[in-house]
């Protein structure tokens, strides 16, 4: 049986604005109809013996990524919540040791939850291929079929086959990003494929390889389990075990040590989706070679992606070029030049903007809330409540608010009391009473919350009941 590991810990902060941290590129319909990590799981239909799925995420992304998981159906075998991110090894770690336990002798199939592949019928022959060579012990890292001289991925050479394993190459060498001649040198060669950060390998060889090369990963992922806690939906690891955790990537924590590394040839259409222009390079273009999404106007516009996701983005006269807007920034970049986005990610991060962190638009297990309008002393929001859902009973120290319904019905609780308000009527909640807003109908609930107060911070929130574990 094989068990796929679906790693979404990322920020995808090279796709800003569009990806931010607390809702990143995997959790964006980036590429198609479906988000990039329904994808991922969906494409596993593609390969046979699939097990059910284990999904290792940020704990801050845990109730979005669930919703996207039961909209699919997926079958889940756990969600783990990572309180730190400590890159590939212990995540896989954590993966294994869980598998392990629970279906001794299995396969795990990592996958990253970001990726293009649009080629399902060849990843899956990949995978079957994988899977002979990971049943003989191989540790197997999946090589992409290089199409240019590419000098943003890492490069593996393996051109020697590796013995008893049929479509499987011996790993001979890592290289690093080359630069553009060496990258041309390694095209031409025909021995070195792109590093795509997808693995299939038996848990136990796993484990064994990474205790002989990094015993305090392993030792630490098996405190975080003993350690961990059950939270509705989801396995918590324990924070301080997590967090003592060694970082590094599988690659440099094993495969670059190890005598079992091979590698099989992946040719299916695969794209890490890692900046902007990876999106132009892997969706269909107009006549004049444009990508466009949303509201877009253009004259004498060539070679542009342009995403526009709540006004018109008008363009005239431009090549090459990358215009993503959304309700609070707007990206103008070459399209030569988008890696550079994650210079000015740091810029926002230095000085403390929060739209390095959330959208105009953020998401809560509840429904959604909207900023309409702030200033110093006042703050409008949209809010909607899905249908049975509830906001936790709270208060505030510094802030009243003031709600209107404008669309279905709301249950709330102020003090004592509990009222119910219809479209067109309204409530006020004043600083310091406890409250709680809640949907019981059958149709979404959204009202207009108005705020007013000397602090209107989001963490002015002291919570005394929450059915979403909250703290």
């Amino acid at each position: 049986m094989i068990i796929p590991v679906i790693l979404s810990g990322g920020s995808g902060t090279r796709l800003w604005p569009l990806s931010r941290a607390m809702y990143p590129k995997q959790l964006l319909d980036l590429s198609g109809e479906k988000t990039m990590l329904q994808e991922t799981v969906l494409r596993l239909v593609a390969a046979d013996d699939i097990g059910p799925l284990y999904c290792i995420c940020n704990e801050s992304h845990r109730f979005l990524v669930a919703e996207q998981l039961h909209a699919i159906n997926a079958d889940i075998g756990e969600i783990v919540l990572e309180p730190k991110g400590r890159n590939t090894a212990p995540a896989a770690a954590i993966a294994a040791l869980l598998v392990e336990e629970k279906y001794p002798g299995a396969t795990m199939l990592l996958l990253p939850a970001d990726h293009v592949i649009r080629d399902t019928l060849a990843f899956g022959v990949a995978v079957a291929a994988g899977k002979c060579a990971a049943e003989k012990g191989e540790l197997v890292t999946f090589g992409i079929v290089p199409s240019s001289a590419e000098t943003g991925y890492g490069y593996i050479r393996a051109s020697v086959p590796a013995e008893g394993a049929v479509g499987a190459y011996r790993v001979q060498e890592f290289v690093e990003k080359p630069d553009k001649q060496r990258a041309e040198h390694y095209l031409a060669s025909g021995d070195y494929f792109w590093n795509s950060g997808i693995f299939l390998f038996k848990a136990e060889t796993y484990l064994l390889e990474l205790e002989a090369r990094a015993p305090a990963i392993v030792a630490a992922c098996r405190e975080a389990l003993q350690k961990a806690v059950k939270d509705l939906d989801f396995l918590r690891l324990d924070s301080a075990a997590f967090s003592a955790s060694p970082s590094d990537s599988i690659d440099y924590a094993v495969m670059e040590k190890t005598t079992r590394a091979a590698l099989v040839p992946l040719d299916a259409g695969w794209n890490d989706v890692g900046a902007w222009s990876a999106l132009w390079d892997v969706q269909e273009r107009d006549d004049a070679g444009n990508v466009k999404r949303g509201d877009v106007l253009v004259h004498d516009v060539k070679n542009c992606y342009i995403h526009a996701t709540s006004r018109l983005v008008a363009a005239v006269g431009l090549d090459g070029h990358i215009i993503v807007e959304t309700a609070d920034a707007v990206l103008v970049a070459s399209r030569d030049r988008v890696q550079d986005v994650k210079v000015l990610v740091e810029e926002l991060k230095k000085r403390g903007r929060d739209e390095v962190e959330t959208h105009r638009r953020v998401y809560r297990p509840w429904g959604t809330y909207e900023t309409v309008d702030f200033s110093d002393r006042f703050k409008v929001k949209r809010i909607t409540v899905n249908p049975g859902a509830a906001l936790s009973l709270q208060k505030h120290h510094y802030r009243a608010e003031h709600w209107v319904v404008v669309k279905g019905v709301a249950q709330v609780t102020l003090g004592e009391k509990k009222i119910t308000l219809s479209e067109d009527q309204s409530t006020y909640i004043p600083v310091g009473e406890y409250h709680r807003l809640e949907n019981t109908g059958n149709t979404p609930l959204e009202l207009i919350e108005v705020q007013s107060g000397s602090y209107l911070g989001e963490d002015d929130i002291v919570r005394v009941d929450d059915r979403y574990g909250r703290q």
